[in-house]
């Protein structure tokens, strides 16, 4: 089975970054530079999961999460929220929106490849 996920971010040295860790796991990634963008995304293709920036150009990451979480063909979507800020009010707020996990930025590729696996249900062997 093949899965896909959407890098929601609009700092290319971190989409560089979360490519690279989604493809590692066998994912097929697509970009979405800004909240618009991802909405367009999602309403083409519904992928497996969503890498979502919370800071973002046009619509932020929280009012994105909230769409996505209710649009009915988006409810098996898994979502993790990156975040620069660590603050405990944006954790909860993102966890109350739908999002399945929120992770800080500057983040560890191997925490962030092992949640994806849990999420997905990826085998821990997958990847590198």
């Amino acid at each position: 089975m093949s899965y896909t996920a959407l890098v929601v971010e609009d700092e290319p040295n971190i989409v560089l970054s979360l490519q690279f860790i989604m493809r590692q796991l066998g994912f097929t990634v697509r970009v979405a530079s800004d909240g618009e963008q991802a909405l367009k995304a999602i309403d083409e293709f519904v992928p497996d999961i969503v890498l979502l920036d919370i800071m973002l150009p046009k619509r932020d990451g929280f009012q994105v999460c909230e769409i996505i979480r209710n649009n009915p063909s988006c409810q098996r979507l898994k979502i993790i929220m990156l975040s620069a800020k660590s603050r405990e009010a944006d954790r909860d707020k993102a966890i109350a929106l739908g999002a399945d996990e929120f992770m800080t930025k500057p983040f560890s590729t191997r925490t962030l490849g092992d949640l994806v696996k849990k999420l997905t249900g990826l085998p821990e062997k997958a990847g590198g």
